[in-house]
């Protein structure tokens, strides 16, 4: 077939865990905590371009406020 016997084995121990047979994080759980880091990493961008517009336009109103 061509395929390794490492591959396999490999194969056999995520079936198995996806099966709940062995102790493990399933295929579904680790797709899952990716999709929510990489919500997450984006939640963080966001937040920090909010925080340095949120800074921009208060030292903005600062000096404005000054005049």
């Amino acid at each position: 077939m061509g395929y390794g016997v490492e591959s396999v084995r490999q194969w056999v121990k995520r079936a198995d865990i996806d099966a709940g047979d062995k102790a493990g994080v399933t295929t579904e759980e680790s797709a899952r905590m990716r999709e929510l880091e990489a919500v997450n990493r984006e939640l963080h961008h966001t937040n920090e371009i909010l925080q340095a517009a949120a800074s921009f336009f208060g030292a903005e109103l600062d000096r404005r406020s000054k005049r």
